[in-house]
């Protein structure tokens, strides 16, 4: 079983930049693919960012592409998603998912783990 925590969220404003980080634990991390969704109020879960266990290689949303990215410290056990030019519309909760293989990253199937997810809200 694989525990996820994120932690970073809150409320900023349009144009600024946030770092969210997810801790994992209960599993050889380097093992696990990681990745960020959101759902925004009144919307369904959507995929943000991936990536691989070894962090060479990445898969990011075309809505947040050159905005966000995200790494990860396989000696922290930790994912990281960096948020910069924050818009009104980035406002969810945010997710920190992990799963065992790349396969069908953007969807929310076959992701076996889920953290409790993290607030962010955007003001205009």
């Amino acid at each position: 079983q694989v525990q996820l925590v994120e932690s970073g969220g809150g409320l900023v404003q349009a144009g600024d930049s946030v770092r969210l980080a997810c801790a994992a634990s209960g599993r050889p991390f380097s093992t696990l693919v990681m990745g960020w969704f959101r759902q925004a109020p009144g919307k369904e879960r959507e995929f943000v960012l991936a990536i691989s266990g070894s962090g060479n290689t990445k898969k990011y949303a075309d809505s947040v592409k050159d905005r966000f990215t995200i790494s990860r410290d396989n000696a922290k056990n930790t994912v990281y998603l960096q948020m910069s030019r924050l818009k009104p519309e980035d406002t969810a909760v945010y997710y920190c998912g992990a799963k065992l293989y790349w396969a069908g990253i953007t969807s929310t199937e076959g992701w076996n783990y889920w953290g409790e997810g993290t607030l962010v809200t955007v003001s205009s």
